[in-house]
């Protein structure tokens, strides 16, 4: 018992360190966390350490609970039960948002600093996690780009499976979004969240709410949510809320996925919008043809050098940036050209949509307008301008705002299936097809063989990431409407110039 004293004190001497609570909160906190993990008094020990997370603590006691039968030993109970734990040394709601505001009165950067060293001291943000990601950056035309492979998310235990198959259904929290999230104890198909915590938000007169992703993708990646439970939808509303944003946290970007299947995002039940503190490849990309708007003399617009149909759009004047891109919406909803396989709709379904990123550039505000078609037909039924069949062995999920950026998620199957490619390259296996384990990748490793025949230790690894960011930009190629050929930049251009008619 002596052990899990020690920890108890550890979590404590963390949580005071991280500013989590304070000096007078201890006893009280103590009495919680003995509460939690079934043990009789608190006896403090000495503690002389600085930790960067509280993850060393958690797995202490989360052994001992399993040891003495609290929970089963399996990822989602010990997650559920950190998150307890953790929730013990956590600040209230109230404090939360009246430390941030706080901050916030010094600068929007210092508040939402202070907000995301919170979220990661807590474990809401599990950081000894997300480092295990596989991550780099591939050179290409358009930049460089960025590549993860997402091993932050746990598989599933076949015994937490069997749980979350008898859990009973249950409607609340709506989704993982639905600000009932905050503080809910979670259970065998729903994350725990007691250490969730909101920052309320007024965007445009409507409640709304600012918190971290607990899988951060990229630096500070934040989640604005809806207040309401209500689905996504690309309007009016969606830019003057971006801009709304912005105006709040000039240091941050913020975008949306598309409103639609297939192109839109995970959640398109939820309204809610994706931002944090990190330059993407798209942002740096120049624009390389200018056009006019008539009746927007404050507006610069121009085709971005992107692989993803992109017009963007600055100006210093944010009315006057809605203004035009509510109106190039309104005109891309029913744009059709069969030259370029582009179709508004088929048997009254609708297929085009917009994702909308927003930025400030020093004064100025800027949208980058990615336009998206869902159509899908005989030869490519998950989506004309999805994915190809050829790149699904790498990226077979839809392409959200995260990708369009940029910034490949891989699945975390490539780990295993890359080391097993690398061994093939290495030791010179003419083929991969008779591999039940990475047959899928057959084809494109006999094109990685004859691009690179001399393979070595020492290179291997940088081909096989080059290689993988190169099936990358192909996936972004794909779900370009307007191909970068000579036939598919004429028709962006009369795309462009059919907005002046509507």
């Amino acid at each position: 018992m002596s052990d899990i004293q020690r920890s108890i004190s550890r979590l404590l001497h963390f949580a005071q360190q991280k500013g989590l609570i304070a000096p007078a909160d201890e006893v009280y906190a103590a009495n919680r966390l003995i509460d939690v993990l079934g043990v009789e008094e608190y006896v403090p020990h000495a503690v002389d350490e600085t930790l960067k997370t509280a993850t060393p603590v958690l797995e202490e006691m989360l052994d001992d609970a399993a040891a003495r039968g609290l929970i089963e030993n399996t990822v989602n109970e010990r997650d559920l039960f950190d998150t307890r734990i953790m929730d013990c040394v956590m600040p209230r709601p109230s404090e939360v948002v009246r430390e941030f505001r706080a901050h916030y009165a010094a600068s929007p950067q210092e508040a939402t600093d202070w907000y995301y060293r919170l979220s990661i001291a807590s474990n809401y943000i599990r950081k000894t996690r997300i480092d295990r990601n596989i991550a780099w950056k591939t050179a290409t035309e358009y930049g460089d780009l960025d590549v993860t492979i997402n091993l932050s998310k746990p598989e599933k235990d076949p015994r937490d499976i069997a749980k979350a198959k008898l859990a009973k259904a249950s409607s609340y929290p709506k989704c993982l979004l639905c600000r009932e999230n905050e503080g809910y104890a979670g259970r065998a198909n729903h994350p725990a969240r007691e250490t969730h915590r909101l920052i309320p938000l007024d965007l445009c007169g409507a409640p709304w709410f600012l918190q971290y992703s607990p899988y951060t993708y990229y630096n500070e990646h934040c989640i604005i949510l809806n207040g309401d439970h209500v689905p996504m939808q690309i309007s009016r509303h969606t830019f003057e809320n971006l801009a709304c944003f912005l105006r709040l946290f000039p240091h941050y970007f913020a975008g949306s996925n598309a409103d639609l299947p297939i192109v839109g995002g995970s959640i398109l039940s939820h309204d809610h919008y994706q931002g944090g503190r990190y330059t993407f490849a798209m942002e740096r990309a120049a624009t390389e043809k200018e056009y006019a708007f008539q009746n927007y003399p404050t507006v610069r617009a121009g085709r971005v050098k992107w692989p993803m149909s992109t017009l963007r759009l600055t100006s210093p004047d944010a009315d006057a940036l809605i203004d035009l891109a509510e109106k190039i919406l309104a005109a891309w909803r029913v744009y059709s050209d069969a030259s370029v396989e582009i179709l508004a709709e088929t048997d009254g379904t609708p297929h085009n949509t917009i994702t909308p990123i927003a930025r400030r550039r020093g004064e100025d505000f800027e949208f980058d307008l990615v336009f998206r078609n869902n159509r899908t037909t005989a030869e490519h039924p998950l989506g004309l301008f999805h994915p190809h069949a050829e790149v699904h062995h790498i990226k077979k999920e839809n392409i959200g705002l995260i990708e369009v950026l940029g910034l490949a998620i891989l699945p975390a199957r490539l780990r295993d299936e890359m080391d097993a490619v690398r061994t093939a390259l290495l030791t010179g296996t003419a083929d991969i097809a008779d591999r039940a384990d990475i047959a899928k990748h057959a084809d494109w490793y006999r094109k990685v063989r004859a691009a690179h025949p001399s393979v070595t230790a020492e290179n291997v690894d940088g081909i096989l990431r080059d290689e993988i960011g190169a099936v990358f930009l192909e996936v972004l190629v794909h779900a370009g409407v307007f191909k970068r050929t000579p036939e598919g930049m004429a028709a962006f251009d009369r795309w462009i110039e059919s907005v002046e008619q509507v």
